[in-house]
């Protein structure tokens, strides 16, 4: 069965390879992307890849949250109906490290627009028969500050990075729990895949981004993987596997999401 799939921060790395590769067998792709003008540039790839017309494209920066919720919007009225929301888009280095309210840009990026989107959209995810949430986690996490959350105190961007990822982490297992008509599944696409972001973040390669693009397509369209709601995804490892411990700790995931609701 084809799906319509929404790909956060499809205009680079793994998130476009998993769009090309959707579209081209056949699935509807609604791409997303902070350029306006990259946007539309790799909207007409993948529309070419897909021969189609079916494919949609929204514009919003992640850093400013009333965009986001403005995307949300747009993706309700204009989505006749959603399969898959695969969080993708995320920041690593940036000129900017705060930003509104004192809030670090990755802790905003990272964790709270894809908190939010993904809130927004899950009454028209459900509707799906086999509604998926995969969350890009990553295998740098790090136990989440609440008052660096909050903007209250500042962090290295690796500290940041880190404690951003497990937060996502966190809640996705939070929501899998909730959520039973749906499949949450937080992903490690692999470290030092061959993208933009970790040239910028460390100059060098571990594998192709074929590696994380080609797992994020599986889990997408993918059979079997209801019974892996909750779980998180190690593409190191090849398999899931156990995430940071913080993951499973009822009351500081209780915490968070205490935290999150209240900057929103």
């Amino acid at each position: 069965m084809k799906k319509t799939i929404l790909i956060t921060g499809s205009t680079d790395g793994i998130g476009k390879l998993a769009a090309i590769r959707l579209a081209a067998a056949g699935h509807g792709v609604a791409l997303h992307g902070r350029n306006a003008a990259k946007l539309a540039r790799v909207h007409e790839e993948v529309q070419a890849a897909a021969g189609t017309e079916k494919v949609r494209s929204f514009v919003a920066d992640f850093s400013d949250l009333a965009a986001v919720r403005q995307m949300a919007m747009e993706v309700q009225r204009d989505l006749p109906q959603l399969d898959v929301l695969l969080i993708n888009a995320g920041v690593f280095n940036s000129p900017v490290r705060q930003i509104a309210r004192g809030l670090d840009l990755r802790m905003v990026v990272n964790f709270l627009a894809p908190y939010l989107l993904s809130r927004e959209l899950l009454p028209l995810l459900s509707q799906s028969p086999d509604p998926r949430l995969l969350n890009l986690s990553s295998a740098a996490q790090e136990t989440v500050s609440l008052g660096a959350l909050s903007g209250e105190l500042n962090l290295a961007t690796q500290e940041a990075y880190a404690q951003s990822k497990l937060a996502l982490t966190m809640w996705s297992f939070h929501l899998a729990q909730r959520w039973s008509e749906g499949t949450v599944i937080a992903i490690n696409p692999g470290s030092l895949l061959q993208t933009k972001m970790v040239k910028e973040a460390f100059g060098r390669f571990w594998s192709p981004a074929e590696k994380g693009s080609d797992l994020l397509y599986e889990l997408a369209v993918g059979d079997g993987y209801a019974a892996h709601s909750g779980k998180y995804y190690d593409n190191d490892r090849g398999g899931f596997g156990p995430a940071h411990p913080d993951a499973y700790e009822a009351e500081k995931i209780a915490a968070l999401l205490r935290t999150t609701e209240a900057l929103l």
